[in-house]
């Protein structure tokens, strides 16, 4: 008969597929698993990002989260009575079992009235850690669950005016670097209603472009590429209809890539249905230029021919996937 409850414990800064291993384990053992959060005020990633994380990543596990400052001395007796004091808030009774791959359980688990388990000690089956993945989460990027990668995801954004080959490099670079691209959704939305456009039209546009940025990024292999960005719904929303709404604003300003790409108007212009704005282009690249400057944005200038373009912009991305973060 397996034991009632269990309880695993920890920062899960970020969760990643070691803990996923010993939670998975945790509950074929107990009846009943409990997840306990620690998080404290200073810590690099958001208390409530990874709740959030943690809540999409274990659907039917109890998680309580616990949001003190605490200090971790595994020789100071007060130290070690916050901890049972601050778990028995929220479990007064039990757990019957801890389940860590820490050497702390033991004593843990004793304080507890519990017993501990012990899982992979040595991290075999999963060969990392959070502070690993916090340090370089590109050459870690297997163990990081879905939900988890748009956060540490190398974004890149092609921008720029009409008919200058944005949406041809964003595939290209897609195929060259083995990863997905956000199409440009006005597009689509926009032949799909016969081309016109009205400022509610925008503001749709510039939620669901968010939306299959975010949908995409936990699919990206290291680095999502994006066919236009928000910046560009701004200065459409600029040129056709005068001041954005601070909806457009708001999401404009949220998001930011690591590179912006500016694809200039060098290129001639060919109509296709959509396109109207020829006589505009060099007031959308000057427009960008500005933007670009004016928020210190890193980009580059793409110039020449498609195949010039293509390999500059290779030798820009490029560097984006050897970098370290630590966050």
């Amino acid at each position: 008969m397996k034991p009632s409850t269990g309880l695993v414990i920890g920062k899960f800064m970020p969760p990643h597929a070691g803990h996923l291993q010993l939670i998975a384990y945790a509950q074929s053992q107990v009846d009943q698993l409990f997840v306990v959060l620690f998080t404290k005020q200073a810590e690099p990633i958001p208390a409530a990002l990874r709740l959030a994380w943690l809540r999409e990543l274990l659907p039917g596990v109890t998680i309580y989260h616990i949001d003190r400052e605490f200090k971790v001395d595994f020789d100071d007796p007060e130290a070690w009575a916050f901890w049972v004091r601050a778990i028995r808030d929220v479990l007064p009774a039990g757990p019957d079992l801890v389940l860590s791959s820490e050497a702390y359980g033991d004593e843990l688990a004793r304080r507890l009235g519990a017993r501990h388990v012990l899982v992979d000690p040595a991290r075999c089956a999963v060969p990392v850690s959070a502070t690993q993945i916090r340090q370089d989460p590109l050459a870690h990027w297997e163990a990081i669950p879905p939900p988890v990668r748009p956060y540490y995801v190398r974004r890149m954004a092609i921008i720029g005016a009409e008919c200058t080959g944005k949406t041809t490099l964003a595939r290209a670079l897609a195929e060259h670097f083995q990863t997905v691209w956000v199409p440009e959704v006005a597009r689509a939305y926009l032949l799909a209603r016969g081309g016109a456009c009205t400022p509610d039209d925008l503001l749709i546009i510039a939620r669901e472009q968010a939306g299959q940025e975010e949908a995409l990024a936990r699919k990206a292999n290291r680095l999502l590429i994006c066919d236009t960005d928000l910046m560009t719904t701004r200065l459409w929303h600029e040129r056709y209809f005068g001041p954005c709404p601070p909806e457009i604003q708001r999401l404009a300003g949220e998001r930011r890539a690591h590179l912006y790409l500016l694809s200039a108007p060098d290129v001639p212009w060919v109509a296709d249905g959509l396109r109207d704005s020829p006589h505009y282009r060099q007031w959308f690249h000057e427009r960008f230029q500005g933007e670009l400057s004016a928020r210190g944005l890193p980009h580059s200038v793409l110039t020449g021919s498609l195949q010039q373009r293509l390999a500059a912009a290779i030798s820009h991305v490029a560097p984006l996937l050897n970098a370290h973060e630590s966050v």
